[in-house]
């Protein structure tokens, strides 16, 4: 039950079920065939299909209108909390940055090692429970996580420990779950909550991770998506400059499935300025107060 979800039961998920980006949830499955984990061709694969997903936020190179990469280069510390299959460590990497790559599963870390390995790149990459970072304070001049912290089940430890081993006036950068998205809205309070019945049986955070991340094979341990207010309340202490975008990269398909048909022909403009309302992901950033 995902109420009972505690770090034990997540990590054991998320090792057998790693964010592969595949047409199924932990395998290395896509539309144009079957990869093996750990090659040269897997990575690739990866990388083609979680920079799809994410088109809108590249410019020259990719994620170059979020990450702020002309402020952290050659030398600088740069720590990712939930490195999943090291595509974005291997960015920083790329950009001269010193990186400390961590997460919780050792598939995670095993796959990013065997990443960097191929590509001749050097990190520090190893196991970590994001609520007890054995890390020193203010060591890192910028930290970020994407698409991790809602399924720590103690989400503000873990934020106060991504701010600990920050330096002051550091950058951070955070994507979470969005609970006012249209994702969520149709496709797991009406659909699944509404039509399907699902509310009578699950509460809130037990149908937030039945469908979430892994729904085709029975959801995962712990998902809770969350909202800006609660957002500005949690870093309110630690930043003076907190700033969100809402980034709606998968309402093509949302639109698609909530208007076959119509969906196809919607006007640019107005997907996206739903996107820009109600997308699923919520980006935060800003600076560690000094």
């Amino acid at each position: 039950m995902a109420a009972d979800a505690n770090t034990g039961s997540i990590r054991e998920w998320w090792a057998e079920n790693p964010m592969t980006y595949g047409s199924v949830h932990g395998r290395a499955a896509y539309d144009d065939g079957q990869y093996t984990l750990g090659t040269p061709e897997f990575f690739e694969r990866v990388d083609r299909e979680f920079f799809s997903w994410n088109a809108p936020l590249h410019d020259h190179r990719p994620f170059g209108r979020l990450f702020p990469f002309g402020s952290y280069g050659q030398g600088t510390r740069v720590l990712e909390i939930g490195c999943g299959m090291g595509t974005m460590a291997m960015l920083w990497a790329l950009n001269g940055a010193d990186v400390t790559a961590v997460d919780l599963n050792p598939t995670a870390v095993e796959q990013t090692k065997r990443r960097f390995e191929i590509k001749g790149l050097a990190a520090d990459i190893h196991l970590e429970d994001a609520n007890r970072l054995s890390l020193p304070d203010a060591y890192f001049d910028y930290s970020y996580s994407w698409g991790v912290l809602h399924h720590s089940p103690n989400l503000e430890q873990s934020l106060s420990e991504m701010m600990r081993v920050l330096k002051p006036g550091g950058g951070f950068g955070i994507m979470l779950y969005n609970r006012r998205s249209l994702w969520r809205w149709y496709l797991t309070e009406y659909v699944e909550g509404f039509l399907h019945y699902e509310k009578r049986f699950l509460d809130p955070l037990q149908l937030a991770s039945r469908y979430g991340d892994g729904y085709r094979e029975e959801g995962n341990p712990h998902t809770w998506p969350v909202t800006r207010k609660e957002m500005r309340r949690a870093l309110q202490d630690y930043s003076g400059d907190l700033k969100f975008k809402i980034l709606g990269t998968e309402l093509d398909s949302v639109f698609r499935t909530m208007l076959p048909g119509v969906g196809l022909v919607l006007p640019r403009f107005v997907k996206k300025s739903w996107a820009r309302r109600f997308g699923w992901s919520l980006w935060m950033y800003g600076h560690k107060k000094g």
